[in-house]
């Protein structure tokens, strides 16, 4: 991609238009329509929620030195953009003003709201100890839909190619949860209460944060980056595209688990 190429991301955009319509009007955000609908969402979403920040660090590790003996590497507008960001996914403000990842939030707000976090805590201790993604699944029993989702991303980050990967992020991650699904959650709470306080507020500041301020700042980092390794267009845009159908096939699992439940009681 040259620089002089203005019109490129407002290409991308269009051309993924419609998968990003389906995700923002995807049946899952009416379907969940009590405490258990909700906690199965959670407990699905939570490996999506796991694997962004190691999609992100990913970045980092690539765009800025993280190792000893310390050297500059790359640009120093792209290392403001990544760290500015890792910064605030990384230790960010629970509700109660502590700090912490928003992964970690993520958990604690599944505890409050009684979901199981014991699948992704023995996900993630597994793959701590072995560095094996099979194996963490398979201990964890981690349903289909979120191991093809996680697949997906550790696939792109072996690829090893920064530009592709910021891409990714960028519009296949920021900005994907709609407001109209805060807006149901908080009439949820009504009956729920404070057992979904913590999550009401981690959809708020996803929403605030990664759909605001984040979103800039990773736009303006893919820019530099595509333009850097003068990216392929078209190799951009069918990831992307692949990535958004990853999420679509998560949300699609989540209500078949719902579905699943409901015909049990029937």
């Amino acid at each position: 991609m040259k620089k002089t190429d203005e019109l490129y991301f407002s290409t991308l955009e269009q051309e993924i238009t419609s998968i990003r319509e389906q995700i923002v009007a995807h049946p899952l955000y009416t379907r969940i329509q009590s405490p258990v609908h909700l906690r199965h969402f959670m407990e699905l979403h939570v490996y999506a929620v796991w694997d962004f920040m190691s999609l992100l660090k990913t970045l980092q590790n690539m765009l800025t030195c993280t190792e000893v003996p310390w050297f500059p590497r790359g640009s120093a507008d792209t290392r403001y953009l990544i760290n500015e960001i890792v910064t605030g996914e990384e230790s960010d403000t629970d509700i109660n003003g502590h700090r912490l990842s928003h992964f970690e939030m993520y958990l604690q707000a599944m505890e409050k709201a009684g979901a199981d976090t014991q699948p992704i805590r023995t996900f993630c201790e597994t793959l701590k100890k072995t560095r094996d993604l099979s194996a963490a699944f398979q201990a964890a029993g981690t349903p289909a839909e979120a191991r093809a989702f996680v697949q997906f991303t550790f696939d792109l980050i072996s690829r090893g190619k920064p530009h592709i990967l910021a891409a990714v992020f960028t519009f296949g991650r920021e900005d994907l949860i709609p407001d109209m699904f805060l807006s149901f959650i908080k009439g949820l709470q009504r009956d729920m209460g404070e057992s979904i306080a913590p999550f009401v507020y981690y959809m708020e500041r996803h929403i605030e944060v990664d759909g605001g301020h984040h979103s800039h700042l990773a736009r303006e980092m893919t820019q530099r980056l595509c333009e850097e390794h003068e990216a392929d267009a078209k190799e951009i845009s069918e990831v992307v595209k692949q990535a958004l159908k990853q999420r679509i096939s998560l949300w699609d699992g989540v209500v078949q688990k719902i579905e699943a439940r409901e015909n049990i009681l029937q």
